[in-house]
């Protein structure tokens, strides 16, 4: 059984027992923390539990069993804030950890907590296309061609979707266009949309699985995973522009208090900076935040088109223009003006 066949099993269940390690200590007790992350991150947060379960036995002298909870992460965002007890969030971008933060449950200042705003990987938004690229699916204007259809999530409920749809947005912008232009492109693109999924994993299913769209906008380590579990199947094109996704990590204070679990979760996320901790995300095709430990995963070609995983490990094929999420006046104002009830993607999408 595949890695997506797994997981679409896995997703029936709202919470998944992951990273429960085979070690044992001969003193202090067992501890236990839940951690509600977002659809991509399953297989690195099934090593990553593994990986922090021996370090806090060697250094703690106590089994850690991480819970782990998977799904789209404005829908998981707003599970935490509606009752579902996380110790650590670990979602798609800093908007969807505002939301837990505006229910009570995480104090204000939570991105300097950790490191880069406490985002401890990144990653970035490409095409995944079907071998041979049919349709010659070169960059965001041919997704808005009449003959292309789109897989994409849905920005209510996916950060992927979210980041999906601003890094469409910068291409447009750069090409010159009005924002009522640029509205008319996103409005096509969205008419292009052949199934509109809850979370990125599920819109990676029903590319690779099902076989619906022409192109799938997805996660840099979501196609990566893909080239992997389907060798020869599909391609990765890389658009002219995208955008910096900047993951957020998060200690959900109000439950961490309650269950006295503040050190283990902050070491959980403190770990993930790690130089062991930042080689497996890279290894699971996410951008380490350490320059020296993502050099080692640099490949210097500049490829546009990755049709097969790299023999040396170095898959970060090439330097792409990356807007941030600064150039949309940081997230509050983008889910103000885009994402939140009666913003522009609802005007678009209502439309299509």
């Amino acid at each position: 059984m595949n890695i997506f066949k797994k997981t679409i099993a896995a997703a029936a269940a709202a919470v998944l027992l992951a990273g429960s390690s085979a070690l044992y200590a001969d003193e202090g007790d067992g501890l236990e923390i839940t951690n509600v992350s977002y659809d991509p991150t399953r297989e690195l947060y099934k090593a990553y539990n593994q990986l922090f379960s021996k370090h806090w036995l060697e250094t703690r002298k106590q089994n850690v069993n991480v819970v782990q909870s998977h799904g789209g992460s404005g829908k998981q965002a707003l599970e935490v804030a509606n009752g579902l007890e996380a110790d650590v969030v670990t979602l798609a971008l800093e908007g969807d950890v505002d939301a837990v933060k505006n229910a009570g449950l995480i104090k204000e200042g939570y991105v300097k907590n950790f490191p880069l705003d406490s985002s401890p990987y990144t990653s970035t938004i490409v095409f995944l296309v079907r071998a041979g690229n049919p349709k010659n699916i070169q960059d965001w204007n041919d997704l808005v061609r009449d003959d292309v259809g789109v897989v994409t999530p849905n920005p209510k409920t996916s950060g992927g979707a979210r980041w999906n749809y601003l890094a469409a947005w910068y291409y447009f912008e750069k090409q010159g266009q009005s924002e009522e232009q640029i509205i008319a492109s996103i409005r096509k693109l969205f008419q292009n949309v052949v199934v509109l999924d809850s979370g990125a994993r599920g819109s990676t299913t029903s590319f690779v699985e099902n076989g619906q769209g022409d192109v799938l906008v997805a996660w840099e380590n979501e196609a990566f995973l893909s080239l992997k579990e389907y060798p020869g199947k599909y391609e990765i094109v890389v658009p002219s522009v995208s955008i910096l996704c900047q993951p957020t990590v998060a200690v959900v204070d109000e439950v961490v208090d309650e269950r006295k679990t503040r050190e283990v979760a902050t070491e959980y996320l403190n770990y993930l900076y790690s130089d062991d901790a930042q080689r497996l995300e890279a290894q699971w095709y996410y951008r380490p935040s350490n320059q020296k430990i993502l050099a080692e995963f640099k490949n210097a070609t500049g490829s546009k088109t990755v049709k097969s995983l790299p023999e040396d490990g170095k898959w970060i094929v090439t330097e792409v223009e990356l807007t941030d999420i600064q150039h949309f006046g940081g997230w509050t104002k983008a889910l103000n003006r885009h994402f939140t009830n009666g913003a522009l993607f609802d005007s678009i999408y209502e439309k299509k």
